[in-house]
């Protein structure tokens, strides 16, 4: 199984520890500054630091370095639980039917797991053969591209995506930056109207349709965020057509912790 780290001395120890089933564990780091390789280090000999290329090369990279061809991917901020791993190791212990697996993945966030809103299911495909599938995309929602079927584990990915609301701001900021720069370079346009409708869709979506509000508060905080991620999405790619123009580039440091599914 592979991770792949920047900065997540807070997570990695639990993260390795949930895989402790695996036959091996490969961490590949992005030149962490605050003792997450350390930590990797007393729990598997396969760490290896090297510079940040990206999301996907850096996660195909992991895997082409890993001893066997079913690869695990995981992120530092989630856990495998029990039940998971029993059923991967069931379907991989036998010839696999599929060439990769979803699976449901559940987050924590302010005080509960929440399966409501656009978070839940949010189905993670992280169980693949390498030899017909790899990683694909560019800045954000990297996904694994199969050549071949796909099937579903029923047991969930735990994912521990934010300390509290102040950390799931600044993740919506890091990312909406990357998900505009991705809709520039695919040529898509921002106006008023998608400014003003986007957002308050969303937020129905995610409260009513998708039950954020069985969740209370938590699912109306929730929701409002996820609406927020929009309209900054939206803001952030007006920005780049009538101010930067072409002049427009990303810039950040890579990060081993995938985000809950905010909105696209």
């Amino acid at each position: 199984m592979t991770i792949i780290t920047k900065n997540e001395a807070a997570h990695i120890a639990d993260a390795i520890a949930s895989v402790a089933w695996a036959d091996e564990v490969v961490v590949v780091d992005s030149e962490s500054s605050d003792g997450t390789v350390a930590i990797a280090r007393r729990y598997t000999d396969r760490v290896i630091v090297r510079a940040w290329p990206g999301y996907v090369a850096q996660k195909n990279y992991a895997a082409s370095i890993a001893r066997h061809d079913w690869i695990l991917s995981l992120d530092a901020d989630e856990r495998v639980t029990p039940a998971l791993a029993e059923e991967i190791t069931s379907r991989l212990a036998g010839t696999p039917e599929h060439a990769a697996y979803r699976m449901p993945r559940v987050t924590w966030h302010l005080g509960r797991w929440v399966r409501t809103t656009d978070w839940y299911p949010d189905d993670q495909l992280r169980l693949y053969d390498r030899r017909t599938a790899e990683w694909t995309g560019r800045y954000v929602h990297e996904a694994v591209t199969v050549r071949g079927t796909v099937g579903r584990l029923r047991a969930e990915l735990e994912h521990f995506a934010f300390r509290d609301i102040a950390d799931h701001l600044e993740t919506i900021d890091r990312y909406t930056t990357y998900a505009a720069q991705q809709m520039h370079e695919s040529g898509r346009h921002a106006n008023a109207l998608q400014l003003a409708f986007h957002p308050p869709l969303a937020f129905l979506r995610n409260y009513i349709l998708r039950g954020g509000v069985r969740d209370g508060a938590v699912g109306f905080v929730i929701s409002v965020l996820n609406s927020y991620y929009v309209f900054l999405k939206f803001a952030k790619l007006w920005e780049i057509d009538k101010v930067h123009g072409s002049r427009f580039t990303v810039h950040g440091s890579g990060s081993g912790s995938g985000t809950a599914k905010l909105e696209r």
